[in-house]
């Protein structure tokens, strides 16, 4: 394992304290590993989830699981400096493609990598799947509040 990578286990008042989003509208529930480059982060769809349908997870409540990822990774960061997380907002969503949509109590997976961050302006190749198997993948450009 990566020397960089650090596993952590957060609960949901600690992920509710590094996004900007409040609950019922946090779309992320674990943080597997972070680093200077990367988040890997989960969810467990659940009924409760408002964004959630009668038995499938929405194609938006897909794309906001994968901003929200994002955000954890900025929130995160911010953490480790003891500082509060800013505001975070996407710039443009790129090439998003979603090949599927997980059902009700199934678990997700999403993959942040880092491709450049500048100013404030982060962009990022996001990659989510489900048992391993890719369903949604793109890229987006976030940017800090000021």
């Amino acid at each position: 394992m990566n020397p960089d990578i650090k596993t952590i286990t957060l609960g949901k008042e600690e992920l509710a304290a590094l996004l900007p989003q409040k609950f019922p509208f946090v779309m992320v529930d674990k943080m597997f590993s972070f680093s200077e480059t990367g988040i890997h982060t989960g969810l467990k769809v659940g009924r409760e989830n408002i964004l959630s349908g009668e038995h499938f997870f929405s194609e938006a409540g897909l794309i906001e699981h994968m901003a929200q990822s994002v955000a954890l990774h900025t929130g995160y960061q911010f953490f480790l400096r003891n500082e509060p997380a800013p505001l975070g907002y996407i710039g443009s969503i790129k090439e998003i493609e979603i090949k599927g949509l997980p059902k009700l109590n199934e678990e997700i997976e999403t993959t942040v990598a880092i491709l450049q961050e500048f100013m404030g302006i982060t962009l990022v190749d996001i990659s989510t799947t489900l048992n391993n198997i890719e369903i949604a993948k793109g890229q987006m450009k976030t940017v800090l509040a000021k």
